[in-house]
């Protein structure tokens, strides 16, 4: 059982170490930093940042409360990659991740992956806030700062340091979990790295906000977001986990602002898209009471037309969740009508059509849009609404494609796995499972259900070709994984 004392310390190690901070640091607008974040490559080349975040990502899937909802997903990495794409010296591919938390935080590690927590929906006012914590959290990983952090301290055990990475990755996500995991990892390395890492907020602040302004979102909304959490933590006996162990004091707030004025204006208004993933995340996956509230809804039904249209949208969606369906439909259904290429609606009317035992309503719809074959969302939801209407054999025509375009998406391999055994096809089933097992790190359990897939197809076929294929492809993923093990 850990003492207040030690909860501090190591949620200390956590806020600096992973970029859970997103508090500015003094620096002049003025200042174009050098590439230091690239001084790492002696400790780790690119290649073995890569392994290690994918080595990582596994466990968060494993253990983490992760938001796998398409819609959310989509989203946050569509306004991911276009914070990216304003980026310098990026040099790994860039995956965004959104975890069911109440407690307000991000961090970033090995490989381009950043995690968001759901409550940055709750806590940001526009979509420019929202942004600001990902241009800080994208440029801890541009500048390659835990690789740094690891040269800083491979005279130390630098695998007892690895290891202890996944337990402070999991306690960001899962903090019962992951603070269990600490206790027989940090041994004396955490001074070091809490010392080190100061110099990495300052610099990730610095880029961050120029990489926010780059984009078209307004360099103001770091320190409108910073200042809304200080206003927080006036009037509640419990500080936002953000601030816990890094005070805000008014300077730094004055120096983010400072930093910003100097810096050309952006008026930048905040998307539909927004609007509507707030809604979806407030009114579907809140960890505590609905925060969907009448307050934010009859606040948007005053706003602007976007305002308008999610305040329509998170009603229909309340409905939804209640399992009031037809309710749901009258609200979506002139909506749809206007716009019937809106994704967030589409999703909801077709969610509304099975509701009321018509998937066959949702399959039509979707099956009409040009768009079928190719968005991600509107796939998944055909591929479901085909099993709904008790169309196994189209869904997986559907869902072998999109688990190609997609392997890492679990959501494709789930499906896939309900259509396969719906058409009593054993194997297939055991095989999607499988790659949903892998995709949560548990590689013995799916090489395993790859060889049980294996043993019921004809020897020498070529599905057991490729299963024996996979399994090898598994055997050499766990090798490689091996050293990252070893110092947990």
């Amino acid at each position: 059982m850990f003492n207040r004392l030690k909860k501090n310390v190591i949620a200390s190690l956590i806020v600096t170490l992973l970029a859970g901070n997103v508090l500015p640091s003094q620096a002049d607008v003025a200042d174009s930093l050098p590439d230091i974040g690239t001084t790492a490559g002696g400790t780790l080349s690119i290649n073995q940042e890569l392994q290690m975040g994918d080595f990582y990502v596994r466990q968060l899937r494993a253990s983490a409360p992760l938001i796998n909802d398409p819609l959310l997903n989509q989203y946050i990495n569509q306004l991911g990659m276009r914070l990216v794409a304003h980026a310098d010296s990026v040099r790994t591919p860039f995956h965004f991740y959104l975890i069911r938390n109440d407690d307000i935080n991000a961090f970033a590690f090995f490989g381009g992956n950043v995690v968001l927590h759901s409550a940055l929906f709750r806590t940001s006012d526009d979509e420019s806030q929202l942004a600001s914590v990902m241009a800080h959290e994208i440029s801890h990983v541009t500048q390659r700062h835990l690789a740094r952090a690891m040269e800083d301290q491979q005279r130390n055990a630098p695998l007892t340091w690895v290891g202890a990475l996944g337990s402070i990755l999991l306690a960001m996500a899962n903090p019962q979990a992951g603070m269990a995991g600490l206790t027989g990892t940090l041994a004396g390395a955490q001074q070091g790295i809490i010392s080190f890492t100061q110099n990495n907020e300052q610099e990730a602040d610095r880029i961050g906000i120029q990489v926010l302004q780059r984009a078209g979102f307004s360099p103001q909304a770091m320190s409108d977001f910073l200042q809304k959490l200080a206003d927080q933590s006036r009037f509640t006996s419990k500080l936002p986990e953000i601030l816990l162990t890094h005070p805000l004091p008014d300077s730094r707030l004055a120096d983010a602002r400072n930093r910003a004025n100097q810096m050309r204006p952006v008026v930048a208004h905040s998307s539909l898209d927004y609007y509507m993933a707030k809604a979806r995340a407030l009114g579907m996956y809140a960890t505590g009471k609905n925060q969907l509230g009448d307050d934010l809804l009859n606040e948007w039904s005053n706003g602007n037309e976007r305002q308008q249209q999610a305040a329509q949208y998170g009603r229909a969606l309340l409905f939804l969740e209640a399992k009031s369906f037809a309710n749901a439909k009258k609200i979506i259904e002139p909506l749809l009508a206007k716009t019937p290429g809106n994704v967030w609606y589409l999703d909801l009317m077709t969610d509304i059509d099975i509701g009321l035992n018509q998937p066959q309503l949702a399959v039509q719809r979707l099956s009409a849009l040009k768009a079928s074959g190719s968005d991600p969302v509107i796939q998944l939801n055909l591929a479901n609404a085909l099993l709904q209407a008790k169309q196994p054999a189209a869904a997986s025509r559907i869902l072998h494609r999109y688990t190609w375009a997609h392997p890492d998406d679990g959501n494709g391999w789930e499906l896939l796995a309900q259509a396969s055994a719906a058409q009593n096809l054993r194997d297939e089933e055991l095989s999607a499972r499988a790659e949903s097992l892998a995709l949560a790190g548990q590689l013995d359990q799916a090489i395993s259900t790859l060889g049980s897939a294996g043993a019921l197809v004809p020897l020498g076929s070529l599905k057991q070709a490729r299963y024996d294929a996979r399994i090898d492809q598994l055997r050499q993923l766990q090798q490689r994984f091996r050293q990252y093990q070893k110092g947990r």
